[in-house]
C-alpha cells in the first residue's frame, strides 16, 4: 500500500484484544512520521506490541483546538500523520472532528483506515434489527437522561449506547422508563479476557448488586412507537385502587381498556401488587 504525504489517516485500533488490527492500519502506522494520540500512555502499549517507534504527539477533546495551527503546518511540510484513539475507530465518541474538518478547509484529504469498532461488534451479536441509531455517551444528570431518553424512544431503530460501568444501575432505572417491552444487550470488555454479555427483557432487567468494572456498549432493540411508555407508578397506583373492588382478571382489563400497555406487563404488575397485600 502506498502512503501519501499531505494526508491524514484515520486509523482504527483494536477494542482490547491486541491481534485485531489489520495489515493495513500496522502499515500506516509504521509508515507515519506522527502519530496523533487521545492517550499517549495507552497508544504506546499498542505501538509497542508491534514494535512501531514514531513521534506521538497528544490529541484529546481538551487540547484539540490548541493543537490545530501546529497540526496543519505539519502537513504543509509534507509529513505524513495517522489519527488514532484509545480503542476502536476514531470520532465516534471520540475527538477529531475539528482536526478533520480543517484539513477538508485546506484541502488535506482525510482517508479512513477501518477496523475493530465496539459499535458494530455488540450489534452482530445482539440479534436484533440491523437497522440502528448510534448515540454514544448519554448524559451523566437525570433530567438531562429523561430527555434524551424520551425523545429517543420514539424511535423504532435498535439504539446503541456507552455507559460507564459505575453508573449502570443509574442508567438501567432510565431504559426501564422509556423503554419497556425491548429487549437489552448489556456488552462488557469486548474482546478482552472478561468479555460478557447480559441479555434480559428490559421489562425484567434488575440492577446489579455487585460493582461491575469494564466499559459498556448497550444494545436496546428495535420497539413498537405504537406501545407508549408509561408512569409506572402512577399506572401502580390505578392498580391498587381497582384491585380493592375488582378481581385481578377485572383489573387487568379495566387497565387496559385506559392505557396502550402491553398485558403481561400490566398482568405482572397486579400480580406482584396483589400478592404484596399492602395496598
Amino acid at each position: 500500500m502506498k502512503i501519501f504525504s499531505n494526508h491524514l489517516y484515520i486509523v482504527s485500533t483494536p477494542i482490547g484484544n491486541l491481534d485485531d488490527i489489520t495489515f493495513r492500519a500496522l502499515d500506516v502506522l509504521k509508515n507515519s512520521d506522527i502519530i496523533l494520540c487521545e492517550d499517549t500512555r495507552r497508544s504506546i502499549k499498542l505501538l509497542s506490541h508491534y514494535k512501531i517507534k514514531k513521534r506521538l504527539i497528544s490529541y484529546h477533546k481538551f487540547n484539540e483546538k490548541k493543537k490545530l495551527a501546529g497540526i496543519i503546518k505539519y502537513f504543509k511540510e509534507g509529513k505524513i500523520l495517522s489519527l488514532i484513539s484509545d480503542a476502536g475507530t476514531p470520532l465516534l465518541s471520540d475527538p477529531g472532528k475539528l482536526l478533520v474538518n480543517e484539513c477538508i478547509e485546506n484541502k488535506i484529504k482525510v482517508m479512513p483506515i477501518p477496523g475493530a469498532s465496539s459499535i458494530t461488534s455488540a450489534l452482530s451479536v445482539s440479534g436484533f434489527k440491523d437497522q440502528f441509531l448510534f448515540y454514544g455517551f448519554l448524559p451523566k444528570t437525570e433530567n438531562e437522561l429523561e430527555k434524551v431518553l424520551s425523545s429517543l424512544s420514539s424511535y423504532e431503530y435498535t439504539q446503541v449506547f456507552f455507559v460507564p460501568s459505575k453508573k449502570i444501575n443509574f442508567y438501567i432505572k432510565g431504559f426501564k422508563k422509556f423503554f419497556l417491552g425491548r429487549k437489552i444487550l448489556i456488552a462488557r470488555e469486548i474482546t478482552k479476557i472478561h468479555e460478557a454479555f447480559v441479555r434480559e427483557e428490559i421489562n425484567e432487567l434488575k440492577p446489579f448488586k455487585d460493582q461491575i468494572k469494564g466499559e459498556l456498549t448497550i444494545v436496546i432493540s428495535e420497539g413498537n412507537t405504537k406501545i407508549k411508555n408509561f408512569d409506572e407508578q402512577k399506572i401502580v397506583n390505578k392498580i391498587k385502587k381497582y384491585l380493592n373492588k375488582y378481581s385481578l382478571k377485572d383489573t387487568v382489563n379495566i387497565i387496559l381498556e385506559t392505557e396502550k400497555i402491553n398485558k403481561k406487563k400490566i398482568y405482572e404488575l397486579c400480580l406482584k401488587i396483589k400478592n404484596e397485600k399492602n395496598y
